[in-house]
């Protein structure tokens, strides 16, 4: 009985602190979710769909990707695939965050906390030392989910009545959050930034080429992302630190 109520007493300064640190990540949500909303009005969602949307999509890259596709009427298949790649990333935060995860867990807690892994919160329960306590980031997932949902959902309904010039201005935010993703890495590493370019260009190309042009835009996004992640991780792999450490050695 003892070891029941410490535990429980455990879990529960858990969820505050988890809560505490969600508000700020949720603040930072609710900016970007807005811009998201103005792209889900542009593709022909409701309200209700923005929020539906967000609730049960937590990427903004994978969200994003998904609104171009429905705007440009491709298939499903090619939103599954487009928001597959977008959201590769997560498959390894996750297999990282299983690696600090008690070993008796309950499974219901593990889906639960891999449907929440976003960058954000995965970088916040991450750090914490020691096993993870699902309950830290149930209080994270309590501050920032709603935050991300309901954004959404003003951002649509801001689209339906704003006038289409100011809502054409807060599309524009949206690709400023795209460039706070992508100024950091490529101003630390040359290759990335030489490959943020060449993708540019050959985006912009295919829209042009003769039979290429012809391929919906989504798909074009599908093979560029794939092709040249494959010819960066062969021409450049990522040295592992050892390897780094006896070089300097």
């Amino acid at each position: 009985m003892q070891e029941y109520s410490l535990k429980s007493i455990q879990n529960k300064d858990a969820f505050k602190s988890g809560f505490k640190v969600g508000i700020p990540i949720g603040l930072g949500y609710f900016a970007v979710a807005f811009s998201l909303g103005i792209a889900a009005k542009n593709a022909g969602l409701s309200p209700f769909e923005g929020f539906l949307t967000s609730a049960l999509c937590n990427a903004s890259a994978g969200e994003y990707a998904g609104f171009t596709i429905i705007a440009a009427g491709a298939t499903y298949i090619e939103m599954a695939l487009a928001t597959l790649v977008a959201n590769a990333r997560y498959l390894l935060m996750s297999c990282a965050m299983s690696q600090r995860l008690d070993a008796k867990m309950p499974f219901i807690h593990r889906l639960i906390m891999g449907f929440y892994i976003t960058d954000e919160l995965f970088g916040a329960a991450i750090a914490r030392p020691g096993t993870l306590n699902p309950y830290y980031t149930y209080g994270a997932v309590a501050a920032a989910a709603p935050c991300w949902a309901f954004g959404t959902m003003i951002g649509v309904l801001a689209g339906n009545l704003l006038p289409v010039r100011l809502v054409s201005a807060f599309s524009v935010a949206l690709y400023g959050m795209f460039l706070a993703i992508i100024v950091p890495p490529a101003r630390k590493s040359k290759v990335i930034a030489v490959l943020i370019v060449i993708c540019f260009a050959l985006s912009t190309l295919c829209s042009y080429l003769p039979y290429v042009r012809d391929i919906s835009e989504g798909t074009r996004t599908i093979i560029l992302t794939v092709v040249l992640s494959c010819a960066a991780a062969l021409l450049f792999p990522v040295k592992e630190e050892s390897e780094t450490e006896e070089q300097c050695q």
